[in-house]
C-alpha cells in the first residue's frame, strides 16, 4: 500500500509565528502537504530548537555555538517559515541569525507577513530569504517550498559524503 505524499514526509519544517491562529493554520497546511512540522511561537524558541543560542552569536563568529544535548532535538530542519512581525525577535532578525550561523546558513528561510510592504519584502529577499508569502498563506504557496528543500537536501547529502570520505 503506497502512501500519497510519502516523498514530502522526509522534509521537516520549523514554523515560527507568535499568533496561535496563524501558527495552527500554517501547521495544518504543512501537514496537509505531508511535511513534518515543529511549530514554535518566537524567534528565540526557534533558535533554541535549532541549537543556536542568542548569547553565542557575536562573541566569536568562527566559534561553533555551544549546544547541550538537552537543548534541542536532533532533527534535521529542511526549511524555516517565519512570521515577519513578532515581539522580541522579528522574522527578519531570525533570518539574519540563521544566515550568519555557519551551521544553519544552508537552511532555506521563508518569511510570511500580513502586510504587503515592498521595501520589507526586498530587504528580506536581499538578506537571503528564499520566498516572501503574504498571509493568509495558501496551499498553492506551499507548493513553492519543495524545490528549496530539495536543493538543500542534495547539498547536505554531498556534504555528508565528503565528510565521510
Amino acid at each position: 500500500m503506497a502512501i500519497t505524499g510519502e516523498s514530502h514526509s522526509q522534509f521537516h519544517v520549523l514554523a515560527v509565528d507568535d499568533s496561535i491562529i496563524d501558527r495552527k493554520l500554517i501547521e495544518r497546511l504543512l501537514k496537509t502537504s505531508s511535511y513534518q512540522v515543529t511549530a514554535v511561537d518566537s524567534g528565540s524558541k526557534a533558535l533554541k530548537f535549532l541549537g543556536l543560542h542568542e548569547e553565542d552569536d557575536h562573541s566569536n563568529p568562527d566559534r561553533v555555538p555551544s549546544v547541550s544535548p538537552n537543548d534541542h532535538q536532533e532533527v534535521e530542519v529542511n526549511l524555516i517559515i517565519t512570521d515577519y512581525c513578532m515581539p522580541g525577535m522579528t522574522g527578519y532578525d531570525l533570518l539574519k541569525k540563521v544566515k550568519e550561523s555557519s551551521s544553519l546558513r544552508n537552511i532555506p528561510v521563508v518569511i510570511m507577513s500580513s502586510e504587503n510592504v515592498p521595501a520589507r519584502i526586498t530587504r528580506c529577499l536581499e538578506e537571503g530569504a528564499e520566498e516572501f508569502f503574504l498571509k493568509p498563506v495558501r496551499l498553492a504557496d506551499l507548493n513553492r517550498l519543495k524545490p528549496h528543500m530539495m536543493k538543500t537536501k542534495i547539498k547536505n547529502e554531498k556534504l555528508g559524503r565528503s565528510r565521510k570520505a
